[in-house]
């Protein structure tokens, strides 16, 4: 049986047979590795001198749970820690604020001052042991609460050794845990770039993330195009604001994601290297540490299935075995079971232990960069070397990514990417190999209301022993800051965090100078449904939806919605520009939607006649508990789905709540939109009109 070759962006096509003739002009071909332009490697020993660092992603619930995770980490012979944070503490939120608490420790671990990260780390070598802090919007309070409470614990700041992730840029187009605007969020990146530097030498003061524009959507070039020019204009903000450049280039750090496209991922991350040799070259730097690039690496979350998810296994073992050829410096590597829940213990053990099989078991760290001189690979690296920097002009002529961002650019070009992706796993031209057989799962529950009540007691008991003038008057001098222009912004947050300020107050000193910066969410329609105009189920749609507006005089409408502070929105825009072109009229919220506000933005004069939530970041039963709660009290009746990441047994007391569907990852579109039409069913074939449909009767 014959399969459709795999999608590869434009240029990376690959031959069935390479000659040597594929190799003329590559003038990479003779360089060594740890030597410029360093595709072979930034070490010239790399791994049968050191192994790559296995570095797991680690956080939920509250400090003392996670710090009992991170111990197990360390037993089962993890060499680094990356700490993961719940959105709250991503978005500069203390745990006891009223809005977002359904959010608390659900996606990583909930830090609200220097004594919750002195919790989570207790009992760990900070002098020994790297660690890994993915942090970008509440960078200041956070990381200012790791070198205190390190300093706290005995270990002096220059013994730290790490990375901050820091990477802001990206998260106006992806992931969108930016918390300020862009330009003032530049200067906190920079002003932690100058304090590391001075005071924590040993700590790396970004890592440039491509992960998060993959899981959005991007293809490798994009991915790669994005983080390098990323990088570049970081390197460029810092030489304006009077720092060593020199010195940053030797300490930044790069982040990529790792599909299942397994020749094109190798190339990846060898044409990257190259790339950045020339970036560094051209911004003046001569020294070898300064022009090498050094990454992490994780596994695919997009590309994991909730359907028949053991073969998520086989997904990520091939995944991880991409990134080592490619000659990551640490690597993630996912649990099987995150695309259903909270990933298990065992699923965790497994995860760690696919890349100590790889390090052990199969001779993978023998040799170095094992790929050298190949045909097809030197090739296909010098193909993606060249797509990128093509990539790289293309920005450039939009004006740079500052201003890409604000005109939308960036988040349009990956979104209409995603939906390309999406049309084709849904026309069958692109293959996910899946069952229908349903999903066991082993689901890690977090007690909620306990671990908030914990949180606020602990808020409660620091409020009162500290000295609340002197941190009034630390927290009025980062406003200061701030609004002046002058001093060291994590230098200022490091003497709040000391006296026991909070993340949240730190948060809101900065807010009194910079509010929180908000954008719309938006989609493009007319690009899917054209893709799939020669499918018969999307054909079909669309004549039950042309009965649905013949009888009724309109197009039925939709409210899709993220609630909380869920900020991946790449399922969400992808659904609604398809049911968009399918024909319904949709109205999409803007991110960090609280259910009360969901209500407001219901407009009597246009009824809705469904209501659709997307929730990846595990706070669904709470919020959309609280959402019906109040349709039933203001007597709605609009029927209520929800997709993403929700696990089967919520999913079974979500629908005893009364919501309509749940559909999880992997599900497809075609799949979802035709029993949204079913919904509507109901009142077509009772004649009446949705209008009247809005309120319950009596």
């Amino acid at each position: 049986m014959s399969h459709p070759p795999l999608w590869r962006p434009e240029g990376l096509r690959l031959k069935p047979v390479y000659h040597s003739s594929d190799l003329d002009g590559l003038e990479h071909l003779h360089s060594l590795p740890g030597k410029a332009p360093f595709v072979r490697g930034p070490y010239s020993s790399m791994y049968p001198e050191k192994p790559w660092t296995v570095r797991q992603y680690t956080g939920f619930a509250g400090a003392d749970a996670s710090n009992q995770r991170l111990r197990q980490r360390l037993a089962e012979g993890a060499t680094g820690l990356s700490l993961a944070f719940d959105l709250p503490t991503h978005r500069g939120y203390d745990s006891s604020d009223p809005q977002w608490q359904a959010d608390v420790g659900k996606t990583g671990v909930a830090i609200d001052s220097v004594e919750d990260m002195a919790e989570l780390l207790d009992g760990i070598a900070l002098d020994q042991i790297s660690v890994s802090l993915t942090m970008n919007g509440a960078v200041l309070p956070v990381l200012a609460a790791f070198i205190v409470a390190a300093e706290e614990s005995g270990v002096a700041p220059e013994q730290l050794s790490g990375t901050i992730q820091n990477d802001i840029l990206k998260e106006f187009t992806v992931r969108n845990t930016y918390i300020f605007a862009p330009q003032p969020s530049m200067r906190i990146t920079t002003d932690v770039i100058g304090y590391l530097n001075e005071h924590v030498p040993r700590f790396n003061p970004i890592s440039v993330s491509g992960y998060h524009f993959q899981e959005a959507g991007a293809d490798a070039v994009l991915e790669l195009a994005l983080t390098l020019i990323n990088a570049r204009t970081y390197a460029e903000q810092v030489q304006k604001s009077g720092l060593d450049l020199h010195r940053f280039c030797e300490r930044i750090s790069f982040f990529f994601g790792i599909g299942s496209d397994f020749f094109s991922e190798i190339a990846k991350c060898r044409a990257a290297r190259l790339l950045w040799s020339e970036i560094t070259q051209a911004l003046g730097i001569r020294s070898e540490k300064g022009q090498a690039l050094r990454m992490h690496c994780q596994t695919s979350g997009w590309s994991l299935s909730a359907q028949d998810p053991l073969n998520n296994v086989t997904r990520t073992t091939v995944q991880a075995m991409a990134a080592v050829f490619g000659g990551t410096q640490s690597l993630h590597t996912n649990a099987w079971d995150e695309a259903l829940t909270l990933p298990s213990k065992a699923s965790s053990r497994l995860a760690s232990n696919t890349q100590h099989i790889l390090q052990q078991e199969t001779g993978l760290c023998d040799v170095v960069d094992p790929w050298a001189g190949s045909y097809m690979m030197e090739s296909l690296t010098a193909q993606m070397a060249a797509q990128v920097r093509q990539r790289m002009v293309e920005i450039d002529t939009q004006g740079g990514v500052l201003q890409s961002i604000e005109s939308g650019w960036i988040s349009q070009t990956i979104h209409l990417q995603a939906m390309a992706t999406q049309a084709r796993l849904d026309g069958g031209t692109q293959r996910r190999v899946t069952s229908s057989e349903a999903a066991q799962e082993a689901v890690s529950a977090i007690d909620s209301q306990a671990l908030r009540a914990r949180q606020c007691q602990r808020l409660s008991r620091l409020r009162l022993r500290r000295d609340t003038a002197r941190v009034e008057a630390l927290l009025d001098s980062i406003t200061e800051c701030a609004r002046s222009g002058q001093g060291n912004l994590l230098e200022v947050t490091v003497a709040a965090i000391r006296a026991r300020a909070t993340l949240g107050e730190c948060t809101q000193a900065l807010e009194k100078v910079w509010p929180r910066f908000k954008q719309d969410l938006n989609f493009r329609a007319g690009h899917y449904g054209p893709s799939l105009s020669e499918q018969p189920g999307w054909a079909s749609l669309s004549a039950r939806l042309s009965t649905f507006v013949a009888d009724h005089g309109r197009a039925p409408r939709i409210l899709l919605t993220k609630l909380g502070q869920d900020g991946h929105d790449r399922g969400i825009r992808l659904m609604a520009a398809a049911l968009a072109d399918a024909g319904f009229e949709v109205h999409l919220l803007p991110l960090f939607q609280t259910p009360i506000q969901l209500l407001q933005s219901l407009d009597d004069e246009r009824p809705v006649d469904l209501i659709g939530v997307s929730s990846l970041a595990g706070a669904h039963k709470e919020l959309l508990t609280e959402l019906l709660s109040l349709l039933n009290k203001r007597e709605l009746d609009i029927p209520v789905v929800v997709g993403g990441i929700i696990p089967q047994a919520d999913a079974n007391q979500l629908r005893g709540l009364g919501i309509k569907a749940c559909f999880g990852p992997g599900q497809e579109v075609i799949e979802i939109i035709e029993q949204l039409v079913d919904l509507l069913t109901p009142a077509q074939l009772q004649g009446a009109p949705a209008s009247h449909r809005a309120a319950k009767p009596g």
